[in-house]
């Protein structure tokens, strides 16, 4: 009887660990797009697998979304993803996000309808779970 109860304990720990870890591997790449700025929020963060997405878009270059200006012009062979978008991308004078946020669905949603690709509308994004 012991040994029973102890091979279906362990059977149990080992398919939980086994179940556990597979959703883990699963969920490494998963991302969402964050900034800080965003403190409280409106609807829920966008997932976003960043590998996956790039992959399928066929970008091999950081600044094609996280790009550089100086002044008007755009740097091309610079690149912005060590910094968050906010930190060009809000109203300084005001703090509003209004700025940023137009610039997020700006960079995805017409990227999306220029390729006729992704989703372009707001709960295609922001799903609510």
């Amino acid at each position: 009887m012991r040994k029973r109860f102890l091979w279906i304990s362990f059977s149990f720990i080992l398919i939980t660990v086994l179940f556990s870890g597979g959703w883990a591997l699963c969920q490494d790449n998963v991302r969402v797009v964050d900034d800080s700025a965003y403190t409280r929020l409106m609807r829920p963060k966008v997932p976003f697998n960043h590998d996956a997405h790039n992959e399928a878009a066929g970008i091999e270059e950081c600044n094609v979304c996280h790009h550089v200006y100086d002044g008007v012009e755009k740097v091309a062979d610079q690149s912005s993803e060590d910094q968050e978008c906010s930190s060009c991308h809000v109203d300084k004078q005001g703090g509003s996000l209004l700025d940023l946020t137009r610039v997020y669905h700006k960079r995805c949603r017409e990227c999306h309808m220029k390729e006729g690709k992704g989703p372009v509308m707001c709960s295609q994004c922001h799903v609510r779970r």
